[in-house]
């Protein structure tokens, strides 16, 4: 997607991806809390980049889910929108998905580097990754002909999968081999040991996600609309990227939704025009029309009336509420903090949307002073420069 993009275009695909982050490190601090009296309480007006403490959960209804975070950190959302996008700067804006499962798998799984909470789509995929190894393993010791010990069975195992969860394809024979080759010198249990592999790689299948419709299908999506909009295959890429975590039909056909709404916005579309764009692709486009009528910004009364839980037919309509009404990308993360719930998760549509609208500074735009505010932005930026 990188050279052809003309300047204008360039800068709003930058800052919206920015957008996401922004958005998502100041939401944390008050993430989950259900209450909007206690929100407006602790935060007031400028409700942004609290550090998250216990005691504003007390008394009133919330999940306290980030012990140990500091302010300008990015939630599991933000975590998991990185695995996608350092995916798709490896393969030079290609969504690939063996890559994206592996770095998934190396990012949140047990030994990766994700502190912090783990949702019901990531642990399902995680389980359902495992139990598809689990599958193959069985699989390829029932069509192996070399006689073999229980022993080296799991010793093979225990050699083959740290390969298979970083490469495929032609690249795991030689590496493998030599792994084995420390232990066992026999070629037969080398050949054993490489079928094992190999087998294992074919049988890995691109729809591990668990049966869930909550808000990582559509948090990630940001980078991946950057680089395939304007593409025929934007819907099927979006697609597979949203079945690797999230394999249920209602979570893709939101999905679509929220990545037609960026790809307009993206393409310098006007917001009424895109949010009717990604409105005719909803599976609940009545919602979605009412919430984004009316010229009054009501972030409470939008949670009120739709819902502020994860579920994607709550978030969706209180998303395009926000993106409908609110003047400032200031103006809407502070609106979507005060509604309360799953602020993070919805931070991920309504940042970058606002940020392809408003881009970076200015009045309306992300206030620099808030990038700087995001912890290792630095790094994060520097690598969004790239991908784009």
């Amino acid at each position: 997607m990188t050279e052809t993009l003309p300047g204008d275009r360039r800068n709003r695909v930058i800052s919206s991806i920015a957008g996401g982050w922004v958005a998502d490190a100041a939401s944390l601090g008050l993430h989950w809390l259900y209450n909007s009296d206690r929100i407006l309480e602790v935060g007031g007006q400028t409700p942004e980049f609290l550090p998250p403490r216990a005691e504003y959960f007390k008394g009133v209804f919330g999940f306290f889910a980030h012990d140990g975070k500091k302010p300008g950190d990015m939630s599991h959302y933000g975590a998991a929108t990185k695995v996608l996008s350092d995916s798709l700067l490896a393969h030079h804006g290609e969504l690939n998905i063996r890559d994206y499962q592996r770095r998934f798998v190396n990012h949140f799984g047990p030994g990766g580097d994700w502190q912090g909470f783990i949702d019901n789509p990531t642990r399902g995929t995680l389980n359902n990754l495992v139990a598809t190894e689990q599958k193959a393993i069985e699989l390829a010791y029932s069509a192996i002909d070399t006689d073999l010990t229980d022993k080296q069975k799991r010793i093979l195992v225990q050699k083959v999968l740290p390969y298979t969860r970083r490469l495929s394809g032609e690249q795991l024979a030689d590496p493998v081999r030599k792994a084995i080759n420390l232990t066992y010198q026999e070629a037969r249990i080398q050949d054993a040991g490489v079928f094992l592999a190999e087998t294992i790689d074919r049988h890995l299948s691109p729809e591990s996600g668990a049966d869930d419709t909550q808000l990582p299908a559509v948090s990630k999506l940001p980078p991946l609309v950057a680089c395939y909009s304007g593409q025929a295959e934007l819907m099927e890429q979006v697609e597979a990227a949203v079945r690797v975590t999230n394999n249920n039909d209602d979570a893709v056909a939101w999905a679509r939704c929220a990545a037609r709404l960026l790809e307009r916005l993206l393409l310098g579309v006007p917001p009424t025009k895109a949010l009717e764009a990604a409105i005719e692709l909803a599976p609940e486009p009545k919602n979605l029309a009412i919430a984004s009528s009316g010229n009054a910004l009501d972030p409470v009364q939008a949670g009120d009336r739709f819902g502020r839980t994860c579920y994607l037919h709550e978030a969706m309509p209180v998303i395009f509420h926000i993106v409908s009404q609110a003047q400032s990308f200031t103006e809407a993360i502070r609106a979507n903090i005060h509604c309360g719930g799953d602020s993070c998760g919805r931070a991920w549509i309504i940042g970058p949307a606002m940020a392809a609208i408003h881009g970076v500074g200015y009045e309306q735009g992300i206030p620099l002073s808030w990038l700087a505010r995001v912890t290792d932005g630095a790094d994060i930026f520097r690598d969004l420069e790239k991908l784009v």
